[in-house]
């Protein structure tokens, strides 16, 4: 591989994420929980959720207006006001969660940096990632900082030309199949899975990777050997 930029996505491969959206999933369906069964809850807010990606995008914020949503259908729009607020303290408590770095993040970037260009390369609210961002302590890793809408061919292609660099000179670090990993294959890059124990449905694939750029690791530290700097 001639590699120039290696980008990492950002939630669930550098720090904890939807462990967080669980735990606050798992609060909404108590609160909702006279109204329908956890598993009714849980089927509805995921449907809100995805009908509501073209409007709102990924993140934090879009997610509490998914959740308040998600009550009024279940509860035929009878839902007192209490709760509501409730929903929007745990919005709230969401966006202050503390950044917890996943294990060998900090040791990778160590042995990378000065050798590679590294940049960032997420989804989802572009406020909420930059604040998540400065308080892991790791920007200064990181040339390029790219939030985007989604993550399709076209939004890696324009970050490759952004980059000025060819397809095959980067190499992408996620936890996401769909999101991560198949976009930047089909334009010519290389990619790296490295899986988290537990991964949003609308980020799930039902088939198997074959592909000559691609290679699924268990931690990200495997990387290194990967790249022969251990």
């Amino acid at each position: 591989m001639s590699l120039k930029v290696i980008a990492f996505d950002a939630d669930d491969t550098l720090w904890i994420n939807e462990t967080y959206f669980d735990e606050t999933e798992k609060k909404f369906c108590g609160l909702m929980e006279d109204y329908l069964s956890h598993q009714g809850i849980s089927k509805e807010l995921f449907k809100v959720e995805i009908d509501n990606l073209k409007l709102y995008g990924y993140g934090i914020k879009g997610y509490i207006l998914s959740m308040i949503e998600a009550a009024m259908n279940i509860s035929n729009n009878t839902i007192p006001i209490e709760i509501i607020e409730k929903i929007i303290q745990y919005g709230k408590e969401l966006l202050e969660k503390p950044i917890v770095l996943l294990d060998g993040v900090q040791e990778t970037l160590d042995a990378l940096n000065g050798k590679y260009k590294l940049v960032v390369a997420t989804k989802g609210d572009l406020l909420d990632q930059r604040r998540k961002l400065h308080n892991s302590g790791l920007g200064h890793y990181f040339h390029h900082i790219e939030v985007m809408s989604d993550k399709q061919e076209k939004d890696y292609s324009d970050l490759i030309k952004r980059l000025e660099i060819q397809p095959s000179e980067f190499f992408m670090i996620g936890n996401s199949l769909k999101s991560d990993i198949l976009p930047v294959l089909a334009i010519g890059g290389h990619a790296v899975h490295i899986p988290f124990h537990t991964t949003w449905a609308h980020e799930k694939i039902d088939h198997k990777i074959e592909h000559e750029n691609f290679i699924a690791f268990k931690k990200i530290t495997d990387v290194l050997k990967r790249l022969e700097l251990r």
